[in-house]
C-alpha cells in the first residue's frame, strides 16, 4: 500500500511539475567589499506562458541597513510576510509575474511583470490594505521583450 502511495503521490508530483515555473538561485560578489547579493529567478517557465502578456515591468524596492549588506531576521521575515500578501492578489489571473528577486547591499528588489501599471497597483493596494506600511519604492516601466530580465539571465552562469 505504501508504495502505490509513493507512486501516485510521484506522478502527480511529475505531472504538476510538467506546468510549473521553475526557480532558481544564483549569488554575485561585490570586488570591492566581498559583499554577497542573492538572486531569486524564475529559470523557466511553464508551455503556454508568452511574455508578451505582461510587457509592463515594475519593480519593488526595499531599502535597509545592516553591517553586512543583508537584512537583519526581523526585516527579513516582514519582507517575506509583504511577498506573501502580495503575491497570491498580483498574480491571480496571470495579472503579473514575480520573476526576479535580489537582496544584499541594503536593498531587496521584485521584480514583477504585469498586464498593465493599473491593475498592478490596484492589486498591490488591495494585498497590502490594512497592514503597517511597506518601506518600498515603485518604479514602472515598459518592457515587452523582458529586456532587464534577459540581460540579468545573460550574466547568470550555468
Amino acid at each position: 500500500m505504501k508504495r502505490l502511495i509513493f507512486l501516485v503521490l510521484a506522478l502527480l508530483s511529475l505531472s504538476a511539475s510538467c506546468f510549473a515555473q521553475t526557480w532558481a538561485l544564483a549569488t554575485s560578489t561585490n570586488p570591492s567589499n566581498g559583499r554577497q547579493i542573492v538572486f531569486r529567478y524564475m529559470s523557466e517557465f511553464g508551455p503556454d506562458f508568452q511574455r508578451s502578456n505582461l510587457p509592463v515591468r515594475i519593480i519593488l524596492a526595499w531599502k535597509y541597513q545592516s553591517e553586512n549588506g543583508m537584512p537583519v531576521v526581523a526585516e527579513r521575515q516582514r519582507m517575506d510576510s509583504m511577498e506573501d500578501l502580495l503575491g497570491p492578489q498580483v498574480e491571480k489571473g496571470g495579472l503579473a509575474m514575480l520573476a526576479l528577486v535580489s537582496t544584499g547591499e541594503n536593498l531587496r528588489e521584485w521584480t514583477y511583470y504585469a498586464k498593465s501599471e493599473a491593475e498592478f497597483m490596484a492589486g498591490l493596494n488591495k494585498a497590502l490594505a490594512g497592514e503597517p506600511t511597506f518601506p518600498i519604492d515603485v518604479h514602472p516601466a515598459i518592457d515587452p521583450t523582458w529586456a532587464m530580465y534577459e540581460k540579468f539571465r545573460s550574466w547568470v552562469k550555468k
